[in-house]
Order: C-alpha cells, then structure tokens, then sequence
C-alpha cells in the first residue's frame, strides 16, 4: 500500500483526482479507511473561492471508515474498528485546553483544512480523534458525527435541558441536527424556520411540530400563536445570515436563551431599536464554535454515538445526495446552482 487516491484542490474550482503517498504514522495516530466523507457549507468557500490554507492540498473532515494500521503508541484503537473521525487536532497543553475548551486552542491544526483530509481512501489522525461506531450505524450515517456534535455542542453550550418551546433558524444540516437534538433533549415544541417549502418538509420528517416559510407574508403572526404571544424560550440561528440573526431577536422571549450557531460570511447590522430588544427582553445572547468538551473529544461526540446506535437520531434523510470521490466535481456542480442542494452531501469510496 503505497499509494492512495485522493480529490487534492490545486485553486478556485481546481479539484483534481491524484495518486499520492499514503499518510505515514507517528506512534499515537491511526491509518483509517475512509468509507464516506461529507462536503461542509466550510467548504465551498475553499473550493469555488480562495479561503484554502494553501495549494495543493486535500480537504474534508467530516468522516467514517476502518482503521487499517496503528502507530506503535496506539492502545485504545486496533485495525479493523469501525469509527468517526473528530477534526479538531488541539495542543492538549494550553491554558484552554487544560479547561476543556479545545474550540479555543490558539496552537491547533485541523484535519481537512490545515493538514491533508478525508477526501481520500486513507486518512490519518491522533488516536484520541477516534469514535467508535456500532454495528447497526452506517458508515454514512457515521460521517455526520461532526455535525451532529456541532448542533449538540450548542444546545449543551447554552444550558439547554429541555420543556421549553424552540424556534430553529435555517433548514440546513445543522439547522435539521439542532432540530432533532432539542426534540431528544424534551423540547415541548421545536419550529423550524426557513424560506425553502422542500427543506421544510423535511424538518417535518424529522420531528418539527411546526415549519415556518418566512417568505409568507403571514408567518409572524402564525408563530405568534405556537407560543401565545410569549415568544421562543430557546432560538437557534444556524445560518449565519442578516436576515435571520435578526429575526432571532424578535422571536426571543422574555428571558431567552439565544445562540448563533451558522458563521456569518458577510457584515452583519443591526437597526438599533431591534438590538435593545436585548435589552428590554433580558435575553442571554451567546455564540457557538465547534463541537468539544472533556474529556476529548467530549460528550457530544459520545451522545451521538449513543443516540444514533439507538435510532433516536435520523442522519439519513439530513442526506441529499451520494457521489463516488472520483465524481467529486459533479458534486460541486450542484452547488453552482443557489438553491439545489438541500440537505449533506456525501463522498463514498468504493
């Protein structure tokens, strides 16, 4: 085994299938068999844009697979495992992470965008990056771990424990993951809202007691009578965008808890009288980044596992589509087209 197939990104829309080395090991890391990998909203910047690190180099950090070789170091994992692979690759040592708040190591590197990923047959991580899958978990369920772990991260993050009315900002992936985490966690009702008639049928497929179009010139006044006036108890944003951060503010009721999940990608204002509505309302604002917790790589990952073994969890229809990695440019034609993909999509090796 010297060498290994990879979608190695040479530039803007450059992606190119290659041969290349297969990752050496240092003693705590582990070989792994990619089997599915997932395309993230992160990514598209770096492919269609210029937000690469650098070039050439192999994305992708959303993944599943076999561990296929051990470093000398390695005692918790063994070949042959089936698991999901964590990201994040902090320091261990630094003042946050001795805290437990691996999101904020300043000394990090990152499977799929600092060093080589998972849009390939092999990648290679720490030991301790290594989630072990069940048997009756797919692969492809398997490589939505990561966000999974990012929408329970925000719900753990803001003290969320249930019985309260939820509203949820955006019908993406994490928008659908929030979705079904805040219904597992005892929600007393979860509105997903969205501008997206086909995203919307899908949160009802999920769980969603209640979908929103916010196009309809009516939908204030229907999300009015889900809660009788009062507003959300919990809101999520989960798409980064103008519009709904603040949108986030007016469903907010008094005495809130309101977290921004989705990364702005553009400035983002606010009219003055709609920001003292955090002021009058009294509501906790907060921001979420990542998806870890102590012990690395944290309960979020472990409840994914846990849940999803359990079929309390629904990653196949967050599904839109499935490519083989040699058609990972048919994959990003998709999204050339504004509005076409509407859910994950996944690279699969044979």
């Amino acid at each position: 085994m010297e060498a290994m197939k990879a979608a190695v990104l040479y530039g803007r829309d450059d992606l190119r299938i290659k041969n290349m080395p297969v990752p050496e090991l240092l003693d705590h890391e582990i070989l792994v068999k990619v089997m599915a990998t997932g395309i993230c909203g992160s990514d598209l910047p770096r492919v269609l844009g210029d937000e690469a690190h650098y070039y050439p180099i192999v994305l992708g950090h959303e993944f599943s697979g076999v561990v296929e070789k051990v470093g000398g170091g390695v005692t918790k994992v063994k070949a042959g495992d089936r698991i999901a692979g964590a990201p994040l690759v902090p320091c261990h040592e630094c003042r946050d992470c001795q805290r437990g708040n691996y999101a904020q190591c300043k000394n990090y590197t990152f499977i799929g965008s600092r060093v080589y990923g998972s849009w390939a047959e092999y990648v290679k991580m720490p030991e301790i990056n290594a989630v072990k899958v069940a048997d009756n978990v797919s692969f492809e369920e398997a490589a939505l771990f990561e966000p999974s772990a990012v929408a329970l991260h925000a719900l753990h993050h803001i003290g969320y424990q249930g019985g309260e009315d939820v509203a949820v900002l955006g019908g993406g992936n994490i928008g659908m993951l929030t979705l079904q985490w805040a219904k597992v966690l005892g929600a007393k009702t979860v509105t997903v809202f969205d501008i997206d008639d086909d995203r919307l049928e899908t949160a009802k497929k999920l769980g969603a007691d209640y979908v929103m179009n916010t196009l309809h010139p009516d939908f204030k006044e229907e999300y009015a009578l889900i809660t009788n006036g009062r507003g959300f108890g919990v809101v999520m944003e989960t798409a980064g965008s103008m519009i709904t951060m603040n949108l986030s503010f007016e469903l907010a009721a008094n005495k809130a808890k309101v977290c921004f999940v989705g990364t702005p990608t553009k400035d983002i204002t606010f009219p003055f009288k709609r920001f003292e509505q955090m002021n009058r309302k009294e509501f906790t604002l907060t921001g979420s980044w990542m998806s870890y917790s102590a012990p690395f790589p944290g309960k979020e990952w472990e409840l994914t596992a846990h849940f999803l073994a359990k079929q309390k969890l629904n990653f196949k229809d967050v599904v839109f589509g499935k490519f083989p990695l040699d058609e990972i440019n048919k994959a990003f034609d998709l999204y050339k087209t504004p509005g076409t993909v509407k859910g994950k999509i996944l690279l699969l090796n044979e």
